[in-house]
């Protein structure tokens, strides 16, 4: 994989889908591109493979904004992404602001994003996504892989996942039924 020094080493990318609201792992893979870019498709995929259906929001880090992954995700499968807007190279343009060469999915991401609804939501990404990868770091003390070969790198991956979203599941099992008094109703409104 090339690295931040232009140099090339044997190194993987990990990609992990987490569902928000329990932050169970949905979707696993593993590359040796040092860009997220093209991942983004091949990500949704598997998390509607995965889970029969796709969610409604799509958080996603800034490494994966891909303008066509956007169009796809927006258009083709009607999932609204929520990610960064680049800062744009005009220093005096308004970086949500759309620009009339702009596809109508891209100017409506570009707005979205601008919006305090949307910048709150964003805020969903780093407690889940980031918790799940900082837990692989410490809980399964993956700092490096000492195997070669993506499906082998996959393989970890995996056995990341599959104790995450055990742990999870056994929580969610176990866990207490607050009593009636205490269940309060959400609007989503």
């Amino acid at each position: 994989m090339k690295m931040a020094d232009d140099g090339f080493r044997p190194a993987y990318n990990w990609e992990f889908v987490v569902d928000t609201a329990r932050r169970v792992i949905t979707g696993v893979e593993v590359v040796n591109s040092g860009s997220d870019r093209a991942q983004t498709v091949p990500m949704l995929e598997q998390d509607q493979q995965r889970c029969g259906r796709l969610p409604h929001d799509w958080l996603m880090d800034g490494g994966f904004v891909n303008l066509s992954a956007i169009e796809v995700a927006e258009v083709e499968r009607r999932v609204r992404i929520l990610a960064p807007v680049p800062e744009p190279k005009d220093e005096t343009r308004d970086r949500y602001a759309p620009l009339p060469s702009d596809s109508p999915a891209m100017a409506a991401w570009c707005q979205r994003m601008g919006t305090d609804e949307a910048q709150e939501t964003y805020k969903l990404r780093a407690a889940t996504v980031e918790c799940v990868n900082a837990q692989a770091r410490t809980r399964h003390r993956v700092y490096q892989v000492r195997v070669r070969g993506r499906a082998k790198v996959r393989c970890m991956a995996l056995w990341v996942t599959i104790p995450h979203n055990l742990l999870i599941w056994i929580r969610d099992v176990h866990a207490p039924t607050p009593p009636a008094s205490l269940v309060q109703p959400v609007s989503l409104a």
